[in-house]
Formats: C-alpha cells, sequence, structure tokens
C-alpha cells in the first residue's frame, strides 16, 4: 500500500512540474529588443554589395529584427539614424591619426531611407529599403554608410545595447560582371634590374563603370595613402583575338606623372562558365586577366623615379547560386 502511495505521489508530482515547465515557456524569457542583422567583418564595417548602374537606383534591404524567445506581440515603430560618432571611434581604432585612411560617410545625395520602420504584431523580421545611386561615387575612397537605431523612453521599444546589433556600418561596395577580389600568384611586378618580380596573393579591384575596373599599379592597395597616383583602369570589350581571348584596353588617369605605357604583349581577359557537377543550382564564372604595362613609382623615395613592369595574369572564381532571385545575394561573396 505504501509502494502505491509513493508511486502515486511521483507521478503527481511529475505531472505539477511538466506542466509548470510548459507554462514557464509562455512567458518571454528575453527581453524584447530592436536590432539590425548585419555582421560586421574583422575591420568592424559590413560588406553592401550593390549591383553598379549609373541610371537608376540599386535598393538594398537592411534587416531589423526583433529579439525574443517569444512571438513580437505588438505592433512597433523603429526609428533609425545617422551614426557619425561611431563611424569617428571606428577610423581612430582601425587607423589612428592616419587620416587619408579613414572611412568616408556616403554623402547624403548618393541615398535615401526611411526614417521609421514599422514592425507589425506577430511579424519578428522586417527589411528597411535603402536606395542607392551610386553611378558617379569614386570607389578610390572608403565609402560607409553609418547607422544606428535610435533609443527613447517614450518609444513602443528598446534598442539593443550591444553596439554590433544597434549599429550598422555599411562598407558601399558596387559591383559589376568584372570587379572583386582576383589570385595575382602569377601576377609579375619586376623593378628595373631585377629578375626576380614581386607578388601578390590577392588583388582588389574596384568598379568604374559597366565594363571598367581599375587596380592600383604595383603592389600598391586601397590603404596605400599615394594610391589615387596609380590608378590603372581596365575596359572589357567584345574585340576577338581567338577562339577565347578578348581584347582588354588598359591606361592610366596620371599617366603624365606616373609614366604609364602599354608592354609589349596585348593585354586581353578570358571568361568561361560551368555548372557544379554536385551541386546543379551553382553556376562557376571563371575570369582570367592578362595584363602587360609599365609605370614609375615617383611618390614611394621623394627625388627618385623607380621604375617597374608589370607581365602577368589575375584570376577570378565568381559562384552563383541561381536558387536566389536576388543577384547580390545569389554571389557567394
Amino acid at each position: 500500500m505504501k509502494k502505491n502511495i509513493y508511486i502515486l505521489y511521483l507521478v503527481i508530482t511529475t505531472a505539477i512540474c511538466f506542466v509548470s515547465c510548459n507554462d514557464e515557456w509562455k512567458d518571454e524569457q528575453f527581453i524584447q529588443m530592436a536590432s539590425f542583422k548585419a555582421e560586421p567583418n574583422a575591420q568592424g564595417v559590413t560588406s553592401c554589395n550593390l549591383r553598379y548602374n549609373p541610371e537608376g537606383k540599386v535598393r538594398f534591404n537592411l534587416p531589423i529584427v526583433i529579439s525574443g524567445s517569444t512571438p513580437n506581440t505588438k505592433s512597433r515603430i523603429i526609428h533609425i539614424g545617422l551614426d557619425a560618432d561611431t563611424l569617428a571611434r571606428l577610423n581612430q581604432e582601425q587607423y589612428g591619426e592616419r587620416q587619408e585612411l579613414y572611412f568616408r560617410q556616403l554623402d547624403s545625395k548618393y541615398y535615401s531611407m526611411p526614417e521609421t520602420i514599422e514592425v507589425p504584431a506577430g511579424v519578428s523580421t522586417v527589411t528597411v529599403p535603402i536606395e542607392f545611386t551610386l553611378g558617379d561615387l569614386d570607389q578610390s575612397d572608403k565609402w560607409v554608410l553609418p547607422l544606428q537605431i535610435l533609443d527613447d523612453p517614450s518609444y513602443d521599444y528598446k534598442a539593443n545595447p550591444n553596439k554590433q546589433y544597434r549599429r550598422a556600418m555599411l562598407r558601399i561596395s558596387p559591383f559589376n560582371d568584372y570587379s572583386g577580389e582576383y589570385g595575382g600568384t602569377l601576377y609579375y611586378i619586376f623593378l628595373e634590374g631585377n629578375t626576380d618580380p614581386l607578388t601578390l596573393n590577392t588583388y582588389r579591384t574596384f568598379v568604374a563603370d559597366n565594363k571598367t575596373i581599375f587596380l592600383y599599379a604595383g603592389t600598391r592597395d586601397i590603404d596605400y595613402l599615394d594610391r589615387k597616383n596609380y590608378k590603372v583602369f581596365i575596359r572589357f570589350t567584345d574585340e576577338i583575338i581567338d577562339i577565347q581571348k578578348r581584347k582588354l584596353e588598359i591606361w592610366s588617369d596620371n599617366a603624365g606623372n606616373n609614366k604609364f605605357k602599354l608592354g609589349a604583349a596585348q593585354s586581353y581577359y578570358t571568361k568561361n562558365e560551368e555548372w557544379d557537377p554536385q551541386l546543379p543550382y551553382m553556376k562557376h564564372i571563371y575570369i582570367t586577366l592578362y595584363l602587360s604595362y609599365e609605370f614609375e613609382d615617383y611618390t614611394t623615395v621623394p627625388g627618385q623615379r623607380l621604375k617597374y613592369r608589370v607581365d602577368g595574369t589575375l584570376s577570378m572564381q565568381r559562384d552563383l547560386n541561381t536558387l536566389i532571385p536576388d543577384e547580390d545575394q545569389q554571389i557567394q561573396w
């Protein structure tokens, strides 16, 4: 008899605990707060890849999430504003007093966006539509749109206090069919008098227009103070050299100072596409550039001109997930 009473006691206790645990999860376990979904990279910024369009606007949808363990139960109006102070601190942390390397705040003429966005009841994620018009934006500077979720006691929400969620430092990166990061191990840079070439693992190229990109001559990149003196423009033409190769036109906008000139060989590119044998929705695009040019470095050593010859190839693989309709999301950056 005692054994039966003990078993009955255990059953009732377990049932009570089970109901109690279930009821417990009906209540909010975490504070519902408004957050951006914009994960920063090692530099503290979030890449915002935008298809280059010189004639119109390009939309970027920035997600806002209402966090918590239960659904959002009421309609909320989220307020969004600029955050120049955080951008200034970020520049100081990344580059100290080297202001020539700072991220620059994007001018308001290049974008438009709402100051508020509604999160309806029952919805936990919405997107803020940001319209960009970047036709004449100079990509030799590092442009950032610094945003924050505003907080005030009168608002019907609380902004996430974590700076990585409350703020979004959008690094504006227009792209075209040919821009991006190229492998450079076969891109040889010869200093006059030396037979051993200089190389870099990767080279970043930037948009000039739909058919043109630019990079920096030799081993320079976007973090060189004198980079704007050594821009090399590369235009992709349809002029056929042979069954695979198409002609490239290359030039510098500062040839009077850096003495840029074409090399002995014709610069060209190849472009091939194939579908992934294992993932039938994945499309691979392979682009190879062969470049041949010469230039003079007139800024590194005051009063001296260092002559360089560049002769070699850059290669890029761009992967597209064709199941995704939005092109900026389709590319596997």
